[in-house]
């Protein structure tokens, strides 16, 4: 018989080794742009065409390459960075095993020009499909320009699985913010399509930070600094008030490579939890330095995903870290009593307290009106405090001719005292009528039918209902916009300023009046009706972390998602009180919607209970 296993040809290794490395546009940006540090850059510029699919480009001013070695980077496994197995334990820059430019080669069409300080000239070539079609001496300035042409040319069935020119453009910001943080201290743009997106001058990470998130946070950051023998940490991290409900913020670098870590972002998490809600996410921006020996970044094509050798010793540390800088913090006096060398001098603070001053205080009215036992305060009722004036405020003012009828108090709602009294007045509402709605532990509805009762869930039930109110708003008539008296100014990170554009049709018709203000910031004009006025931002804030959860779900298409994520977003939470109308509206619409006995998660909205398994749970079967 004749022997089956053959060594594949190389264009063909080279592509499957490029479907490990280049999976979209952006992977191919982190890895140019890692080059580029490599090569001793201090100015980098990323040139962007039709979200990278049409063109990726990264010129730089680094060490250039030779010609020899201008055509020996496009070879598999060919790199400057390793020559004994026991460099590998020893990897401090960002790319080195040899593969990147091979696998851009194989699915694109590669011109690169590069050339050394010495050089007289520097070298041109032009690769094909792994082939090289051209090499030749060119004039180019010190550096290395490599572009990338066409990606997926001659695999036409990956470049249908790339998503919208949003979505990819999206995660070529992420990778450019990712390296353009690691290192604040190299310059770096990006231009798409014609036009300038960033621009990072030379600075300090603080700087870095703020060029990028905003000009706001630069109040709101706090220094992270500790230093071992084993490892060291610093960057920041955001005060309490900069946490949000959306993800994005969050950035860990090991050895100024981005990593992602959920193992580490529990310790931050956990640092922060007294101090921030459980559903939001605080700012940080954190670098870990430690011996490579301890490291493991060779586990993952794309150096995201890394291994530690005692991953509770970085734990701890982490934790401890961020709660110490937190409670430096904490314990900033909010007002600086320096600024007003008067208050130093009171007599409050510079002559001692003595017992003869003691007894005269404790024997003034203002003290016994505050020390009085079981009470907060006392007021005197003796015949010398005259409070008739105070009475006199909140009496009733006389009848004037040209005064509005005010309808009579019956009218106006009584506000509950507390929890419990609202509880005790929907059961004696429900008493007087046995077919009025009851609210169960602030998350079930109870509601009585003519074949024995129902249990609705309030959330699943209001998610089905805004469910389908905002597809028909899509379909046939826009939701109704509440207009904001004062508008609100929106700063967004950038990848979720590009998620908002491409939303912004579909947003309009379900009732959001924004318009773009600048490049990652929105001026939002007006709200759906049912939205709350003033909770403006976090209802975009959660709208997007929202939709970034369901952008996983990959059988859904964009307005889907986006109507899920606004259904989810608004829906009635649980714990939330309700009145008796509020309850009978929520089954009468949720009766009224085409699938009412599920959310649109697949959760159930209610369970009927009838007489007869009533009777017969209770035995009454005779």
């Amino acid at each position: 018989m004749a022997d089956i296993i053959n060594l594949l040809p190389d264009n063909i290794a080279n592509q499957i080794a490029a479907g490990e490395v280049i999976q979209r546009p952006a992977s191919a940006v982190k890895e140019l742009l890692e080059n580029a540090v490599d090569a001793g850059a201090t100015e980098i510029q990323l040139i962007i065409r039709d979200a990278g699919k049409e063109l990726v480009q990264v010129i730089d001013n680094g060490s250039g390459m030779s010609g020899t070695d201008a055509r020996m980077c496009f070879e598999r496994h060919a790199t400057s960075k390793i020559r004994s197995i026991d460099d590998l334990f020893q990897i401090r820059t960002m790319g080195f095993r040899g593969e990147a430019l091979a696998s851009i080669a194989a699915v694109a069409q590669v011109e690169l020009k590069s050339k050394r300080q010495d050089d007289e000239l520097g070298t041109f070539i032009e690769i094909d499909n792994s082939v090289i079609r051209r090499q030749e001496p060119c004039q180019a300035p010190v550096g290395t320009s490599i572009a990338m042409k066409n990606l997926f040319f001659n695999v036409p069935a990956r470049r249908n699985f790339l998503k919208s020119n949003a979505a990819e453009m999206r995660h070529i910001v992420d990778e450019f913010i990712r390296v353009a943080l690691a290192f604040p201290h190299l310059q770096f743009s990006l231009n798409s399509n014609g036009q300038q997106m960033f621009h990072f001058e030379k600075g300090s990470l603080k700087q870095r930070i703020v060029s990028i998130l905003g000009q706001h946070y630069n109040s709101k950051l706090v220094t992270v600094k500790e230093s071992t023998d084993y490892m060291n940490i610093h960057g920041f991290v955001g005060k309490p008030e900069t946490a949000k409900k959306t993800r994005g913020d969050q950035f860990f670098f090991v050895n100024n490579r981005f990593i992602k870590s959920s193992y580490l972002n529990h310790a931050v998490m956990n640092a922060f939890a007294e101090t921030i809600p459980s559903d939001s996410y605080p700012l940080y921006v954190l670098f870990i330095d430690l011996d490579p020996a301890h490291v493991d970044i060779n586990v993952h094509p794309t150096k995201q995903e890394i291994k530690f050798d005692d991953e509770r010793i970085l734990y701890a540390f982490v934790q401890s870290a961020i709660k110490h800088a937190l409670a430096q913090f904490s314990v900033t006096p909010a007002l600086d009593f320096d600024l007003d060398p008067g208050i130093q001098q009171l007599d409050a603070l510079t002559q001692p307290f003595t017992e003869e001053k003691k007894a005269q205080s404790a024997g003034t009215s203002i003290y016994k009106t505050f020390t009085s036992a079981n009470q907060a305060h006392v007021i005197d009722k003796t015949a010398n405090s005259n409070l008739q004036h105070w009475k006199e405020l909140y009496g009733p003012a006389p009848a004037r001719d040209n005064d509005f009828p005010l309808p009579p108090p019956s009218d106006f709602p009584a506000a509950p005292t507390s929890t419990a009294s609202v509880i005790d007045e929907r059961w004696q509402e429900a008493a007087h009528d046995q077919k009025g709605p009851v609210q169960v532990h602030q998350q079930y509805i109870l509601s009585q039918i003519k074949s024995g009762f129902i249990l609705v869930d309030q959330r699943s039930a209001h998610e089905r209902i805004l469910y389908e109110r905002y597809l028909r708003a899509l379909a046939e008539k826009p939701i109704a916009t509440q207009q904001s008296l004062f508008p609100q100014t929106l700063e967004l990170l950038p990848a979720d300023a590009i998620i908002v554009h491409e939303m912004l049709p579909d947003l309009q018709a379900l009732g959001y009046d924004l318009e773009p203000f600048g490049q990652h910031t929105f001026v939002v004009r007006g709200t759906p009706a049912d939205i709350q006025s003033g909770n403006e931002q976090a209802s975009i804030e959660g709208l997007l972390e929202q939709f970034k959860h369901f952008s996983t779900e990959l059988k859904h298409n964009r307005r889907e998602r986006l109507v899920r994520s606004m259904a989810r977003n608004n829906a009635i939470p649980s714990g939330k009180p309700l009145t008796s109308r509020e309850m009978q509206n929520i089954i009468d619409e949720l009766f009224a919607c085409s699938m009412p006995n599920v959310s649109p998660g697949g959760r159930g909205t209610f369970i009927s209970f009838k007489l007869n398994d009533l009777e017969k749970m209770f035995d009454r079967g005779f």
